[in-house]
Order: structure tokens, then sequence, then C-alpha cells
């Protein structure tokens, strides 16, 4: 097919934009994109692509913007159970942590989803999925974590595995058993820290080898006072690494403990968070690989003032990224459009840093850039139509779906 009169085409060509560089979408006024077999095979302008391929199925899409569809890299999408009634307690003026510590917080979420079959937590996670794809998210990272047991956490993965093959989104696999200490080792996260490591990281690793023949799924750690120290995380992720998994972290949400700096040192794909990162840690991070991945319906969804300091990470040089962070306790937000409008409000990037961070930067925080995040030759044929005279849009509205028309793999499906 090819689409052709666009507004604007974004290409977001040329891989991750590290610092300063973010931005640049690769713009094409009166754009076009010609895609065979899932696969994009060229973009260019309307006229030319027009007369070059005069017998191929055409899209008009005059005046509108086409671009990648957005990756979203950080998700805990798959959940049983809500956890409305803590919005209300935040409302009435407990903090995240309190309501952790009255048994409320993530291990509510874990003692509802251990409760669930595979079914159900199918059937939940599935309506989630069905609007992030609406919204235009057409790659996500898909996060374990609310079993913190070893049978419950492989049964999300499973989940995870069998909808990644029933809908059209692609999923990233991350295991976070490690995510908080569930009711049965409280008072002892060095004995579940080592349960992690002794039982639960050995049982993934023959578990997906008798399941999938996929490459290994990342394994994180939620590194934060309440959670696992900067020495318990370390020990998860060496051990991890042993087993041959690559890494993510979980760091600075609330505190800053150091798990920027292991992450670069360990090599992990991503830290994600960073509400209270030091200047250290973002000078370590700047020179690195490690893909900083923003949250910004985070603390929006707690009502704190601070977020991720985009500016800083930039100057430093770092790979920012962002994500919705969808989980039931503090950000359920199925839209990476609104992820961008409040990334561009409160951590002051333009709308075509915001842009690039949702796309090919999301895309290299999983491990996926050379796939999706961007429409150049080769790459998944995975585009979005935005009934939008201009990129701008995205960014400066919020609380509508400017998404028209999602293609996934070539496949066209309707808003």
């Amino acid at each position: 097919m090819l689409i052709h009169s666009a507004a604007q085409v974004l290409t977001l060509a040329g891989g991750a934009q590290r610092g300063t560089s973010l931005g640049d979408l690769g713009l094409i006024e009166d754009g076009a994109v010609l895609f065979r077999d899932g696969r994009i095979v060229e973009t260019g302008l309307s006229p030319d692509l027009l007369k070059k391929y005069p017998d191929e199925k055409r899209m008009d899409v005059r005046g509108k913007v086409v671009m990648p569809g957005f990756v979203d890299p950080h998700t805990h999408v798959v959940w049983a159970g809500d956890r409305s009634a803590e919005f209300e307690m935040r409302l009435q003026g407990k903090t995240y942590l309190e309501i952790m510590e009255a048994g409320g917080g993530i291990v509510s979420t874990v003692l509802a989803t251990r409760n669930a079959s595979l079914k159900q937590l199918k059937d939940q996670t599935r309506p989630r999925l069905k609007r992030m794809f609406a919204h235009g998210t057409t790659t996500l990272e898909g996060k374990t974590g609310y079993g913190l047991n070893s049978e419950t956490e492989l049964l999300m993965m499973q989940a995870l595995l069998e909808l990644d093959q029933e809908e059209p989104l692609d999923i990233a696999f991350t295991y976070l058993g490690a995510h908080a200490v569930p009711p049965e080792y409280e008072g002892d996260t060095a004995g579940y820290t080592d349960l992690v490591c002794e039982e639960m990281i050995p049982a993934l690793a023959d578990w997906w080898a008798e399941h999938t023949k996929r490459p290994f799924p990342y394994i994180d750690v939620f590194c934060e006072t309440g959670a696992f120290d900067l020495a318990q995380s370390r020990k998860i992720l060496e051990t991890a690494k042993e087993y041959g998994f690559p890494l993510k972290i979980h760091a600075d949400e609330f505190d800053n403990l150091g798990g920027v700096s292991l992450a670069v040192e360990l090599g992990a794909a991503s830290a994600d968070h960073l509400v209270v990162t030091s200047a250290e840690d973002i000078k370590a991070l700047g020179k690195s690989d490690t893909v900083a991945v923003a949250l910004p319906c985070t603390p929006f969804g707690l009502a704190e003032s601070e977020y991720s300091p985009a500016k800083d990470i930039l100057d430093a040089g770092g790979i920012l990224a962002i994500a919705t962070d969808i989980n039931p306790g503090t950000a359920w937000c199925e839209s990476m459009q609104f992820a961008a409008a409040l990334a561009c409000r409160y951590m002051k990037l333009t709308p075509n840093q915001a842009i690039a961070a949702a796309t090919i930067n999301a895309a290299a925080a999983i491990g996926m850039e050379e796939k999706v995040g961007s429409l150049e030759t080769g790459k998944q044929a995975d585009l979005i139509v935005l009934d939008i005279p201009d990129y701008r849009h995205i960014g400066y509205r919020f609380g509508t779906n400017l998404v028209e028309t999602v293609i996934k793999q070539g496949q066209v499906y309707q808003g």
C-alpha cells in the first residue's frame, strides 16, 4: 500500500537520539510511505512515489500526520482487580509508602492476581491492550511483578506470551519477581532476595526454554526504599546476568539509592522512573547506552510535583525515552499521547522531542530499535495516521484520541 499526500510524514530515521539531538523527526511535507508484506519499502515526497509506483493500492491521507506507532517501553499491563479505594486514600492525604505499610499498594494487587486464573488474567488485560492499540501504541513492554512467587509470576508471563500471539501489538517481556516483598516475607527482604536468586530466576530460565524459542526476557528489580536496597538489587541483577538474562531497573522514584549507576555498570538496557536521580548518576547515564525511561504519568497519578530531570539527562548526553507505566495503583493510563502531553508540560520537552522519546528511543529501551520505532526501509510497517494537520498537536492536545488509523505490520485497523 502507498500512503500518500500526508501533511507531514515523520520518519524518525537514523537510530536512537542522544542528548540534545533528541527531536529529529525526519519530517517530510506532502509525504508518502510505501510498504509491502508488512515491511517499509520507501518513504519520500508524494509526487515522486505516486509516479514511481503507479500500480500500488493507495490510501490518501491528505492533511493528516503519519508517523511510527508509539512504543511504550515500561508497562505493568497484566494484573487482576483494581485499587480505586487507594486513590481515594491518597486524596485523603495518605502517601504511597503509607499505603504500602498499611497493606495496600503493590501487595493488594498481588493478592488479587494470585487468585486469578490464566483466563481471568488475559480477560482483564485484553481490553487494556486494545485501548492502548487504539491510541496508537503498536509495541510495548509488559512486566510480571504481581505474583511475587514463582507460580504466579510464570502464570503472568504465560498470559503475556499468549496475548502477544492473540493481539496485534508486539510485546517485549520483562520478569519482575523483585517488584516488592510479598506478605509471607514481611520483615525478611533478604530472605525473599535469596528466593528470587536461588529459586525464581533458575525456574524462569528452565520454564522459558520449555515454553518458547524466543530470546530471554528482561529481568527487572525495584531498587527503592521499602522494596530492595542497592546491595539486594545488585545480587538479583548479577544473578540474572549469570543466567544470560538482559537487565532493567526501577530506580530513583522516591529515593536516590544508586540504582542508575548499578544499571550502567551491569549494562542494563534501561533505568526507569528517575525522578530524584543524582548528578553523578546522570553523568554515568550520559556516557552509557542505558536508556533513561521517564514515566510522567506516575508523578501525575500521585499528584507529585517532581518529574524526571529531562534537561539534565539530555545535557549529559543520555538517551531519553518516555512510557505510560500503566499499572493499577498510580498510573492507569493507556495513552502514550497523554504521556507525551505530560512530558511537554512537566519535563519541558518540546513536541518533537516527546515524539522521538515515545518512538525510536522507546524502541531502544526494549532492544527493538532495529525493528520498530521509525519508518525506514526494511522495518516493520507499524504506522499511525493522526487526524491533525501538524505534529505539534501531539503534546499540545490531551484528553482525546488523535489517532484515526493504526497500521500494524501492514494490516490496517481503523480507529
